[in-house]
């Protein structure tokens, strides 16, 4: 474990969130939410917001970073095995897959989190860090559970709306 990790209250993070999210549109709140863990959570460059809008394809949302890849479809990157899968993918060193995209060369681990809505695919949430091994599994957990507060802070019909077709 990290010191930032050893540092990190989840339970505060949650808290912030949840009070920092006052509004059911899923835009805003996509926003709002990649903005407070990309200044919140340290050793991070790049975290932001993948949307289903096409079938089998994942197009870029609101992030915070350098510019990022799009599309990405779900037969490419940890995104896409993320929204295949449908599970949470931790990476301790990009450069050790071969399937990695490489959107920024500085990013070295990545942790992606599966969206679902009503019981199907709406996004993932992708976090960067420059830093290899970043990631432990207790951040896994304490992002999962803010990936959470997002779901539940943005009304489904805003959800669907931002997804742009139902898929």
């Amino acid at each position: 474990m990290t010191t930032a990790t050893a540092l990190l209250d989840y339970d505060l993070l949650e808290r912030q969130l949840n009070a920092l999210l006052d509004t059911e549109d899923a835009l805003t709140n996509c926003a709002q939410t990649a903005a407070f863990i990309y200044q919140t959570i340290p050793q991070l460059n790049w975290v932001g917001f993948y949307l289903q809008r096409r079938p089998q394809t994942l197009i870029l949302g609101p992030f915070q970073g350098q510019p990022a890849c799009n599309p990405i479809t779900f037969a490419q990157g940890v995104c896409g095995l993320a929204a295949r899968t449908r599970q949470t993918q931790r990476v301790k060193d990009v450069d050790a897959l071969d399937y990695h995209i490489a959107c920024d060369s500085a990013s070295r681990s990545e942790l992606v989190i599966p969206l679902e809505v009503a019981g199907r695919l709406w996004g993932v949430l992708d976090i960067d860090s420059p830093i290899p091994g970043r990631f432990s599994t207790e951040d896994q957990a304490g992002i999962e559970r803010l990936a959470g507060i997002f779901l539940r802070s943005s009304s489904q019909v805003s959800l669907q709306a931002l997804s742009n077709e139902q898929i």
